[in-house]
């Protein structure tokens, strides 16, 4: 339920930024090493899960901190990329709030697997 919450909040964050045309991304190195951590922590609980709804969303949560990565290190972007990798973000963390709804709601009953 909280990785639910958390990609519904940055899906708001996401659309709110490009509402008001904030397209930039911050281009410190702490936010850069931020990006990077999360790309590898996603990419390691994508080889840790057996199911593929879960495998699924870790994979787009890895694009996601790649993304993420890729355009605040880049600090010469145009700004149609800017803009477009801004607005691919948005969709990724829309897909991660769906993907992320249909992994808790198909879950496996835990007593069906205890008998």
């Amino acid at each position: 339920m909280g990785l639910i919450v958390v990609c519904a909040y940055f899906a708001y964050k996401s659309y709110a930024a490009i509402s008001i045309s904030d397209y930039e991304w911050l281009h410190d190195w702490w936010d850069i090493l931020t990006w990077a951590v999360w790309a590898v922590l996603a990419a390691g609980l994508a080889s840790e899960v057996r199911c593929w709804r879960e495998r699924l969303l870790f994979a787009i949560l890895f694009a996601q901190f790649l993304l993420g990565c890729v355009f605040s290190a880049w600090t010469s972007a145009r700004f149609d990329l800017v803009r477009e990798a801004r607005e691919l973000s948005l969709i990724l963390w829309c897909l991660a709030v769906l993907l992320s709804v249909i992994a808790l709601l198909n879950r496996p009953n835990s007593d069906a697997h205890a008998s």
